[in-house]
């Protein structure tokens, strides 16, 4: 899809039946929509209009000799939801997609009806020395990845693939999405996700929301999704034994509670849009 003014990127859309609600589902760091959402989309598409979209930088999403940002992400999703004509969204972001999320119902909120939060946070690591250590090598390998030939740059792709993928049938195909992204940006996709606070603003959200917690998560602490609630006003929490990968490895118990999540956002957005 071409996104006027900003450039091309992959869309996967299920129509659902007719005049559903449109959900907007945003993918985490590293992967693509399908590889995050592949087992979500036919469930979800039995109740609702499902659109999702690669992110800047990842799998067939938009390149760009932009540094990456997590606002440029938001604001080439509210381009797709325009040039779609989806109208209002309910936002679903997982990991990096709920700062993505968020900074779409702070940047275009005529456009977003709703939100559901999984696996994220308001900030999702610790600003503390070790974590600011690593922006700053993220950021210089980054550097690095932009002026290194194409076989070290695939390389360094294909290691971060292999640790983010645990063995498997499917492992080839996650594999080639994951080395489909454009490894400078996956990189600056990093620091933008360690540095990213929302703490500050999250209490503004006015949309219904949910956050979809996944308890055994190593990555994004349940606390801190746990705080991310707390801070969005009247923000339903839905619990999943899962961990960061519970989208894919835990899905049985995962796409029931997102189910249940959209539902309560969708259903308290229709009463809001009803009311005088």
């Amino acid at each position: 899809m071409e996104l006027p003014g900003r450039g091309t990127t992959f869309v996967r859309e299920l129509p659902g039946p007719p005049g559903a609600q449109a959900v907007l589902l945003l993918h985490g760091w590293t992967v693509t929509a399908d590889l995050n959402w592949f087992r979500c989309y036919r469930p979800l598409a039995a109740n609702y209009r499902v659109v999702a979209l690669d992110l800047r930088g990842h799998g067939r999403g938009i390149r760009s000799g932009r540094r990456f940002s997590l606002a440029d992400c938001a604001d080439d999703a509210a381009a797709a939801a325009r040039v779609l004509g989806l109208g209002g969204v309910v936002a679903v972001g997982y990991s990096m997609g709920g700062p993505v999320a968020l900074l779409l119902w702070r940047r275009h909120p005529e456009l977003v009806q709703g939100l559901v939060l999984c696996a994220t946070g308001a900030r999702l690591v610790p600003h503390d020395l070790g974590s600011q250590v690593l922006a700053a090598n993220l950021a210089a390998l980054s550097v690095a990845a932009r002026l290194a030939p194409s076989c070290w740059v695939r390389g360094l792709a294909r290691g971060l693939a292999e640790r983010k993928v645990e063995p498997g049938p499917l492992r080839d195909w996650m594999v080639s999405e994951i080395l489909a992204g454009h490894p400078p940006s996956l990189l600056e996709a990093g620091v933008a996700v360690r540095t990213f606070d929302a703490t500050a603003w999250a209490p503004e959200v006015d949309v219904p929301t949910a956050v979809v917690v996944t308890t055994a998560d190593a990555v994004v602490s349940p606390r801190r999704q746990r705080r991310l609630a707390e801070l969005v006003a009247e923000a339903s929490v839905y619990e999943v034994d899962g961990d960061h990968g519970a989208c894919v490895n835990q899905a049985a118990a995962f796409v029931p509670a997102l189910e249940e999540a959209l539902g309560s956002v969708c259903r308290r957005a229709a009463s809001l849009a009803a009311t005088p």
